[in-house]
C-alpha cells in the first residue's frame, strides 16, 4: 500500500518543544518530591476575580457566541489603542489594531502578509521557538542573528546589517525577550528601525511581556513617534500573561493601512473572528486593572529575586540572563549537553525545563526555566533539584 504524502514543510519543522519536555517528565518517579514544571510561560496566580466574573458572563452571552467582525470588537480595539497611546505617547486608533486568536497566530498572519515562499525573516538567537516553527511551516527561512551572553543577549544592529541578504523581508524583536527575559534598550530598537528603513524591510516588535516592564523602562521605545511608522513597523501584543487569560487565546496586531488591507483577507480565512467571549471583560480590564497589574509585577520580581538568590549560589551553574518570566541558565561546562541535562533533570529530579537547542543554533549549554509559573516554595526548591543531578 502506498501511503499518501504529508506536507514536506510540516515534516521539516522540528517537534514542539513543550510537549517534548513534558514527555520527559512522564518518566519521573517522584523520588525528589512533586514535579516542578518550568516549561511554559503561564502566570502562577489566577486572574482578577472581577475579570473572571466578566469572562463567565461573556462565555454565556448569546451575543458573544455569534460571529463577530474579523478584526475583533471595536470597543476592545479602541481600549487597547488608548492604552498604547498612554504607554508610548502615541496616536494609535482603533483602525490600527486587529484582535487575534493569540499572539502566535498574530505572528503567523503577519508573516503570511509580508512574505513569500523562500523569503527570510531574521530572528535573534536564542529565538522564540514557535516563531521559527511558524516560518518553516510557511516555507520561509529563519535567519539567525546570534546574540551573546556577555552583551546581555541584546541583539547588535551592526551584526544584523552584515547578515541581511536580498531575501530578507523582516527582522523580529521580542522585548522583554522570550527566552532570556532581556529588555532591549529604546536606542537599540531605534537603530533596528533605522536599519529596516534603510533596507526596505519590516520591523516586527513583539511586546507580549510589555506589562511586566518596570515603570522606569517606560516607554519601551519611540517607534510610534515616527509619523511613518505605519509603513514599516508592526507590533504584536498578548493579553495572556498580563491578564492571566492564556487559555482564552486573545492577542493583537498593530499595523498600518497597507498591511491591514491585506491582513483582512488573512483574518477572514485563518480565524473568521477572534474568540468573542473574553472580549468585553478584557475591554473593561484595560481601564480598571492598572493597580492589579502593578502588584503582579511585584510578585514576578520577588520570584526572580528568590531564583537569583538560590540558583546564583550554585558553583557549577550560571545565570546568564534573568528577567520578566524567564531565567536562561548555563549548565556545568564539564557535563553533557543541554538536551541530555534537560531530560535527566525531568526524569530523575522532577525539574522540567526547556533545553537550549529548542531556541536555535549554538544553545547547547543553556536551559530556560520559566520561574513565573510557580510559587515561592517551588522556586526555593529549584537549587536542590539542580544540585541533585549527578
Amino acid at each position: 500500500m502506498t501511503l499518501p504524502p504529508l506536507s514536506p514543510r510540516i515534516r521539516a519543522t522540528f517537534a514542539a518543544p513543550i510537549p517534548t519536555a513534558k514527555a520527559w517528565a512522564g518518566g519521573y518517579d517522584g523520588r525528589a518530591g512533586a514535579a516542578i514544571d518550568l516549561t511554559q510561560a503561564v502566570p502562577g496566580y489566577p486572574t482578577h476575580p472581577d475579570l473572571a466574573a466578566r469572562l463567565a458572563e461573556g462565555a454565556s452571552s448569546p451575543i458573544q457566541a455569534r460571529y463577530g467582525t474579523i478584526d475583533g470588537d471595536e470597543a476592545l480595539r479602541s481600549a487597547l489603542a488608548a492604552d498604547i497611546n498612554r504607554v508610548y505617547d502615541a496616536d494609535i486608533g482603533a483602525g490600527d489594531v486587529a484582535i487575534t486568536a493569540g499572539a502566535n497566530l498574530a505572528f503567523t498572519m503577519a508573516m503570511t502578509v509580508l512574505c513569500g515562499v523562500g523569503d527570510q525573516v531574521m530572528l535573534p538567537v536564542p529565538w522564540y521557538f514557535n516563531n521559527a516553527m511558524a516560518l518553516t511551516m510557511q516555507g520561509l527561512e529563519p535567519l539567525p542573528l546570534p546574540c551573546r551572553a556577555e552583551d546581555g543577549f541584546i541583539p547588535d544592529p551592526e551584526r544584523a546589517a552584515a547578515l541581511l541578504t536580498p531575501r530578507t523581508r523582516a527582522i523580529v524583536l521580542i522585548s522583554p525577550n522570550n527566552p532570556t527575559g532581556a529588555i532591549y534598550p529604546p536606542e537599540v530598537i531605534a537603530r533596528f528601525a533605522e536599519l529596516c528603513r534603510s533596507r526596505g524591510i519590516w520591523l516586527i516588535v513583539d511586546e507580549s511581556y510589555r506589562d511586566f516592564l518596570p515603570d522606569s523602562a517606560l516607554p519601551p521605545h519611540t517607534l510610534f513617534q515616527d509619523p511613518a511608522w505605519r509603513d514599516g513597523v508592526i507590533q504584536l501584543y498578548s493579553f495572556s500573561k498580563a491578564y492571566c487569560v492564556a487559555g482564552h487565546r486573545v492577542g493583537a496586531m498593530v499595523c498600518g493601512p497597507r498591511v491591514r488591507t491585506e491582513l483582512n483577507k488573512v483574518l477572514d480565512t485563518m480565524q473568521i473572528c477572534p474568540p468573542r467571549g473574553p472580549l468585553p471583560g478584557l475591554t473593561w480590564a484595560i481601564d480598571h486593572l492598572h493597580a492589579w497589574k502593578a502588584g503582579n509585577r511585584g510578585i514576578i520580581a520577588e520570584r526572580a529575586r528568590l531564583f537569583r538568590d538560590g540558583v546564583g549560589q550554585l558553583p557549577d551553574w550560571r545565570i546568564d540572563a534573568l528577567g520578566t518570566y524567564f531565567a536562561y541558565i548555563r549548565i556545568p561546562e564539564t557535563g553533557p549537553d543541554a538536551m541530555t541535562v534537560g531530560e535527566a533533570l525531568a526524569t530523575r529530579c522532577g525539574l522540567v525545563s526547556l533545553a537550549g537547542p529548542f531556541f536555535g543554533p549554538g544553545q547547547d549549554r543553556h536551559l530556560r526555566l520559566a520561574f513565573a509559573n510557580v510559587g515561592l516554595e517551588a522556586i526555593a526548591e529549584v537549587p536542590n533539584r539542580l544540585r541533585a543531578l549527578k
